[in-house]
């Protein structure tokens, strides 16, 4: 069953409020998409013909000089980037992509986004959770995934650390696919790139950078995403991915031009989730939750010490559906993720509620 199905009672609960429901479960943008971006999408809604999966120059070259622009990242050319139809499709079918199969170990965070481990059996690799390299013992995995800032957990991965992943991944041949889609989201820490000059030393041999536009720009439903890196195995995957027909649409990558161009918005959008983390972060606090991590990103890590189920229970009586952290793996069982993405509106009836 999709982890989501099991809220169907809690949700009903929260529905029925007087007021309505607040739904801080899924992270899905409700803010409007900036008209420059719009405009961008209506004015290539005629082209007839097929995109190009390697994505237009227009875009390749937008993209590097809003990563070195937004992130530091530097070394980049527009052959080290490559468009896919949001981020959760690349996680999903990344270890297929590359050939990876039974025999080979993926290893992903020990609280993570559940499609690392979904992607990791899709080929019919092996999954393993670990946070440190000394978890993994002798054995040399295929594939590691980092996710800094974390969904679910906010935590943010300082240089120190991803360069001891990076030396150790290069020791062994092993690739680092970093999941950096919520990088411009730093609250009370700075995010790193794993492409960095600061962690690489600018080589991006064996790494990977995944970023999207669904949080920073609203985008979600264009899926828009990009993954950034190492030259020889983006243009492998670009050659898996012709084949499969895995191409964004013309509009959306004239949409994704016009996002990477225009650094308003941007922190237009990031403003709102800092005003609307402020709100929910203090009230979280007044009714007696721990919020854990949660120094980046787009959600706030909770608890009570209590089961999540409990606690997502005493959420709903008040309106209020949050996700469980059980979703995100072992470790979560006794957290919740309240997510910022709702209209401020909302986020308001939600302090209300909470206080």
């Amino acid at each position: 069953m999709f982890p989501w199905d099991t809220l169907a009672e809690v949700t009903a609960t929260a529905r029925a409020h007087p007021d309505g429901i607040v739904d801080l479960s899924v992270g899905t943008p409700v803010d409007p998409v900036a008209p420059v971006i719009r405009a961008a999408l209506a004015a290539a809604g005629a082209a007839p013909g097929y995109p190009t999966t390697a994505g237009t120059e227009a875009l390749r070259t937008s993209a590097v000089a809003a990563l070195a622009r937004r992130y530091g990242i530097t070394g980049l050319g527009p052959q080290a980037v490559l468009p896919s139809i949001g981020t959760k499709e690349l996680i999903a079918w990344l270890p297929t992509l590359l050939g990876l199969g039974a025999g080979d170990t993926v290893v992903v965070p020990e609280l993570a986004y559940p499609t690392y481990e979904v992607g990791a059996l899709l080929a019919g690799a092996t999954a393993v959770r670990a946070d440190s390299l000394t978890q993994l013992g002798p054995g040399t995995p295929a594939l590691v995934y980092l996710n800094s800032p974390s969904n679910p957990t906010g935590k943010v991965l300082g240089v120190d650390h991803l360069r001891k992943v990076v030396g150790w991944a290069r020791e062994r041949g092993v690739l680092v696919a970093s999941d950096e889609c919520y990088l411009g989201l730093g609250w009370d820490a700075e995010p790193v790139s794993i492409l960095h000059p600061d962690v690489c030393d600018g080589d991006h041999t064996g790494l990977l950078a995944l970023h999207s536009l669904s949080k920073t720009s609203s985008l979600a439903g264009y899926r828009a995403g990009l993954v950034a890196g190492d030259t020889a195995v983006v243009a492998e995957l670009l050659a898996v991915r012709k084949h499969a027909g895995m191409m964004v649409p013309f509009p959306v990558q004239a949409a994704m031009v016009a996002a990477f161009d225009d650094d308003e918005h941007e922190r237009v959008q990031r403003e709102r989730y800092a005003h609307r983390r402020a709100a929910l972060l203090a009230a979280l606090q007044a009714a007696g939750f721990t919020v854990d991590h949660s120094e980046a990103g787009l959600y706030l890590w909770a608890t009570r010490d209590e089961p999540c189920r409990q606690t997502l229970a005493w959420f709903a009586e008040r309106g209020i559906l949050v996700a469980p952290g059980e979703f995100y793996g072992p470790r979560g069982a006794r957290h919740v993720r309240v997510a910022l993405t709702a209209p401020d509106e909302r986020i308001a009836a939600a302090v209300q509620r909470l206080g």
